[in-house]
């Protein structure tokens, strides 16, 4: 079978019923799976880099956020790069190769933390390949969009999007399930203190396990992949796709996007070493990895279902929740001085407050994906370049996030009590102009681009 389709016409009922449906569902099925395994490389760092300190790797607290952002920032960059490979080469040749690249990450970080003399330049190095998971985002997007007609693409996105995202939630649920599991290797002694007695106990675990368990199944997805996907022929050269950065609306979305999916993936990147470095010296200190994967669970579930919400309603009136929503939510957390905490007392109302923030931005998520098809739908190449550009810029949260918080931690040890309290300020405000901007040119009545 070749790799071309003949012909693509969603829009056509007919072609869709006898021809398109099939092949569309099998290909959003296919490329989920994919995705779902991107989104696991991509946050495997944020939960191994909480135990590399008790297995002999003695990384300072800003070493091991660089370790926790340096995925995103690779994410954001490759995001660039795919916004504009499926129309030149393709799902079907885009989608296995990115599947079969992230074997790279997967084996190197297993071989990495078998060693403690593994220097710091490795980690890092690996950490920046782990974007790779992050960077084909940008891919499967516009992908997943022109393969569905209008009516079914918020959906379809929404589908995809918040399957993958569980991504996050699996590799954060499994890293502590795995730690126990020999499949490699000798394992690690894993040294922990208590911080009122500071007696120090010591268990064996095996940290490889947790990276290695997912490259068989990238071996066998990248076959998958190859043998199962098409491509659609909408082909445009790069020069025709710049055309997207001489729109203003593209701007206006790359804010919106970033509030909404910037603000899932950064804190999802931050949060398991953000309870860490709060709560963490703490009589009674909560571990951070058995609540961390709550947020990305929740912002997931969120996308799925209110992608299918978004083509009743329509995504500007999500968008404009979701920031009002953040900004009510950092407003508590800092009023009660929940990111500045005092006590250990006051980690259930911070988790509740993040695991809330984490279900606007599912809301968020699905609300924009279904408005850009609309705003560019005069162009299909435009669509599709808008929702791989805006992912793109928002996959820096992880880094950008990570590196804010990270700063402020470390200022705020002088005072002896640890804050990020100017960081959720930042995001407060921006939520808000994020909001005013979609209301103003998508929303109200009158709007410029209703969506």
């Amino acid at each position: 079978m070749g790799t071309w389709l003949k012909e693509w016409k969603p829009e056509d009922h007919n072609f869709w019923e006898s021809t398109g449906k099939k092949i569309a569902w099998r290909t959003l099925t296919i490329t989920t799976i994919s995705l779902t395994l991107s989104f696991i490389v991509w946050y495997l760092m944020s939960g191994i880099v909480t135990k590399l300190p008790g297995i002999g790797f003695n990384f300072t607290e800003k070493e091991l956020f660089w370790l926790a952002s340096l995925p995103g920032l690779a994410a954001g960059t490759l995001r660039i790069v795919h916004t504009f490979l499926i129309p030149i080469y393709g799902t079907r040749h885009t989608v296995t190769f990115s599947t079969l690249i992230k074997l790279i990450p997967v084996v190197g970080i297993a071989l990495a933390v078998m060693n403690p003399e593994t220097p710091f330049w490795v980690f890092a190095v690996l950490a920046f390949t782990m974007g790779f998971g992050g960077g084909d985002f940008s891919s499967f997007m516009p992908s997943t969009n022109m393969f569905f007609p209008a009516r079914l693409k918020g959906t379809a996105l929404g589908v995809q999007a918040g399957i993958g995202n569980f991504g996050v939630s699996i590799v954060q649920f499994l890293t502590p399930a795995l730690l126990g599991v020999a499949i490699v290797g000798a394992p690690e002694i894993l040294k922990t203190t208590n911080p009122l007695t500071h007696e120090v106990t010591t268990k064996p675990i095996y940290l490889q396990s947790t990276a290695l368990i997912y490259a068989p199944i990238l071996i066998i997805m990248t076959l998958v992949c190859w043998f199962g996907l098409r491509s659609i022929p909408l082909k445009s050269s790069f020069k025709e796709q710049l055309g997207i950065f001489k729109i203003k609306h593209t701007w206006f979305c790359t804010i919106t996007y970033f509030m909404t999916f910037g603000t899932f993936s950064g804190l999802a990147a931050a949060f398991p070493l953000m309870i860490k470095s709060l709560y963490g010296d703490f009589p009674g200190a909560p571990d951070p990895l058995k609540y961390a994967f709550y947020g990305p669970l929740i912002g997931s579930a969120s996308r799925v279902v209110f992608g299918f919400v978004a083509d009743r309603v329509g995504g500007s009136v999500l968008t404009t929740i979701t920031g009002l929503g953040f900004a009510g939510c950092i407003g508590i957390m800092i009023a009660m001085g929940l990111v500045a905490p005092t006590s250990v007392d006051q980690f259930p109302y911070f988790l509740a407050m993040m695991l809330t923030i984490f279900f606007f931005s599912g809301m968020g998520n699905a609300g924009t994906f279904r408005q850009y098809p609309i705003i560019f739908k005069d162009n299909p190449v435009h669509s599709a370049g808008v929702i791989g550009w805006t992912a793109a810029i928002a996959a820096y949260g992880p880094f950008i996030f990570s590196m804010i918080i990270g700063a402020e931690l470390e200022s705020s040890k002088a005072s002896g009590l640890k804050s990020v309290n100017t960081f959720f300020w930042g995001i407060l405000i921006f939520s808000l102009l994020a909001t005013v901007i979609n209301w103003y040119y998508y929303q109200r009545k009158g709007a410029e681009r209703p969506s």
